[in-house]
């Protein structure tokens, strides 16, 4: 079988070894310049574009057409996709998988809405990766990794809350008190697949412990860590020395955020996915 994954680009990846792999680009839409999450993005001018613009920002999933196109000609495709609670992009997927499988009877199409974004996504394609090589049957991989969706988790550290504001998000006397505190949110990728804040930290020494908190709380101990940050590679290699340190745990893979993610985590944000037993 000819077998393809397929993930939207606020998973910060676009490829993979040894897999058929696409990553499929948001957008992110500042005045009147639309920047496409693509490989090739500059993150630079984006920002800037963003710091820059006082008015309205927003973002936009993939249409049907573009996923349908990025299937291929796989006979069977895996498709992951940033959290419904947040986007489109799960139902526009779904459309595209239906409108595929129809045109091509016999192929398959598995859509998981990850109810994440960023380095929880990636656990989830690597997992299914993993299945595939191992020669797993299709249905028992989709059952596997809706299984091991359960023993993933994403919690992050925020720097700013303005682009939330720009995008409708927040309120924007609260997201300015709390950046002139020098106040970092500490939040996770609920179970409904919402942004849900945990807590607050002055200082981000402070909120790396307290990410260290609650990964005890979920009851990590030696799993798989990705991290992901925003133009603080430095933050990330504390967090992943904090790690070591307190788990005894080898390096954790380190990524950089790409469109998507960066316009939510602002720079100088770390995000964390892991998993647990």
């Amino acid at each position: 079988m000819n077998y393809k994954i397929v993930s939207d680009s606020s998973a910060n990846l676009f490829k993979l070894k040894e897999l058929d792999f696409q990553s499929v680009p948001l957008h992110i839409i500042v005045a009147d310049k639309d920047f496409e999450d693509s490989e090739t993005l500059d993150l630079n001018e984006m920002q800037n574009s963003l710091s820059s613009h006082n008015g309205k920002s927003s973002t936009s999933c993939p249409s049907s057409q573009e996923w349908m196109d990025a299937f291929g000609n796989a006979d069977v495709i895996f498709c992951v996709t940033l959290t419904s609670g947040l986007s489109g992009a799960y139902n526009s997927a779904k459309i595209a998988a239906s409108m595929y499988e129809s045109d091509y009877p016999g192929r398959k199409v598995y859509v998981i809405d990850s109810l994440s974004t960023g380095p929880e996504m990636v656990l989830l394609i690597h997992k299914i990766a993993e299945l595939i090589q191992s020669g797993t049957e299709s249905d028992v991989i989709f059952n596997k990794v809706c299984e091991y969706k359960k023993r993933t988790h994403l919690y992050f550290e925020l720097s700013s809350l303005d682009n939330f504001v720009k995008n409708g998000r927040i309120n924007s006397v609260v997201a300015k008190s709390i950046g002139m505190l020098g106040i970092k949110i500490i939040g996770t990728a609920s179970d409904e697949g919402t942004l849900k804040p945990v807590d607050k930290c002055r200082g981000s020494r402070r909120g790396y412990c307290c990410l260290i908190s609650h990964m005890k709380k979920c009851g990590y101990s030696d799993g798989q860590v990705i991290i992901s940050h925003t133009n603080n590679p430095s933050g990330a290699e504390e967090m992943n020395e904090l790690i070591q340190s307190n788990f005894n745990y080898h390096d954790a893979v380190i990524m950089e955020n790409r469109g998507l993610c960066s316009y939510y985590a602002e720079p100088g944000s770390v995000l964390i996915g892991f998993e647990v037993s």
